[in-house]
């Protein structure tokens, strides 16, 4: 494997669940970075459905940490991206109905975090579709309009907690051929 694999791998097998941060700010260059690395995600047809909402505005991330227990790490996360689509367009105009869109922002939230890990940034997942009481209060704080909805959070910034790196794949879990 040449240098830049390895150091790929490294980064995807580093990034884990961070939801404790430093106060410090995320810098306008690296929210850039993450948001074209967001938009480089694949998707179905080239559709790339996304829309991407910057959240560094303190009292709107303590206001949200503050109303549903699981958004509690937003108190004091610096940033937050909201990975949202609008799925009635979207399925109107690609004629999609089965769901893809899903699969298209989860490529997008994975394109997100691992490029923070590069950047020496860590992050959380936070999911919020189908998460009654959390998509409530994200669609509301966040202005979504009627017919789209909210994947995820990426919460991100600079970790307090400190993780050891994946290794290895279960044994028990990988299967040749069929299950």
């Amino acid at each position: 494997m040449d240098n830049l694999h390895n150091e790929t791998v490294g980064f995807i097998l580093a990034r884990r669940s961070v939801r404790s941060f430093e106060p410090r700010g995320v810098e306008p260059e690296k929210v850039s970075i993450l948001l074209e690395c967001g938009f480089a995600a694949p998707s179905s047809k080239n559709s790339q459905p996304c829309h991407l909402i910057v959240i560094d505005d303190k009292e709107l991330l303590r206001k949200m940490g503050n109303s549903v227990e699981q958004f509690r790490m937003l108190t004091e996360a610096p940033l937050a991206i909201a990975v949202a689509v609008d799925v009635e367009n979207y399925e109107r105009v690609h004629k999609m109905t089965d769901g893809t869109w899903i699969e298209d922002a989860s490529a997008t939230i994975e394109n997100i975090l691992i490029a923070a890990r590069t950047l020496g940034l860590e992050g959380c997942w936070l999911q919020v579709l189908n998460r009654s009481e959390r998509e409530e209060v994200a669609l509301s704080a966040l202005n979504i309009p009627n017919g789209a909805k909210i994947l995820a959070l990426a919460v991100l910034g600079y970790g307090k907690e400190h993780k050891s790196k994946h290794k290895g794949a279960p044994e028990e879990r990988v299967h040749k051929n069929a299950w």
